[in-house]
């Protein structure tokens, strides 16, 4: 597993805004959009590529466009659906899936409960959006879920991460021989008792859509 901290002046003051609790949701939903844009940046890096062959206004040249299949891109609902739209503005012809996790309380096990997927990613490049690497416990089992239908390259997009969870994931994903990237706007200082990010944010999906019972 590969950790990709993204050090840019840019990317930092924004995470600095959204950390801030008098931001408020329709801010904060905003402020994601950009810097989930300037992530995908990085996270695409290595995006599969094929020769194109084209004809400007003054002569024929050869350039690259994204490969077949296209990527597919999968937010963890619920807050991974506000890092989608920031994604898909640098990879528009990406495909979109969705999958829904929660985590047993009890267990600390992550549990699929809702997906739409294809059911072959043979040969795709997958870019999963969780906006907190916490525990790791949900990120794994994501990947774990999408390798097991035959995606071949997993990169994990996520606003912050604490190092306990990169551990985690890392363990949790030990004898997988797939390529996984995880890139991150800061690596924080650690996990407090309730599994929180420290200084983190908060809670991600409560502070782009607001508390629901």
């Amino acid at each position: 597993m590969r950790t990709l901290v993204v050090d840019h002046p840019l990317v930092a003051h924004k995470l600095t805004v959204l950390r801030d609790e008098t931001t408020d949701s329709p801010t904060f939903r905003n402020l994601t959009d950009e810097l989930v844009t300037l992530l995908a940046y990085e996270a695409t890096r290595d995006v599969r590529v094929e020769p194109s062959d084209i004809v400007t206004p003054v002569a024929p040249t050869t350039g690259v466009k994204l490969a077949t299949p296209r990527p597919l891109v999968v937010p963890i609902l619920r807050a991974g659906l506000g890092m989608l739209d920031g994604m898909m503005r640098l990879l528009p012809t990406a495909e979109v899936g969705f999958l829904g996790m929660v985590r047993n309380e009890e267990t600390l096990e992550a549990a699929t409960y809702a997906e739409r997927l294809p059911e072959d990613l043979s040969g795709r490049q997958c870019y999963v959006l969780d906006p907190m690497l916490a525990t790791g416990g949900t990120l794994a089992a994501a990947i774990r879920f999408l390798t097991a239908r035959g995606a071949d390259d997993i990169t994990a997009v996520c606003l912050l991460a604490a190092p306990e969870g990169c551990a985690n994931l890392e363990a949790g994903l030990a004898g997988l021989e797939v390529p996984v990237t995880v890139v991150v706007a800061a690596m924080d200082e650690k996990l407090n008792d309730k599994g929180y990010i420290v200084p983190g944010l908060g809670d991600a999906g409560d502070r782009l859509y607001g508390v629901v019972g």
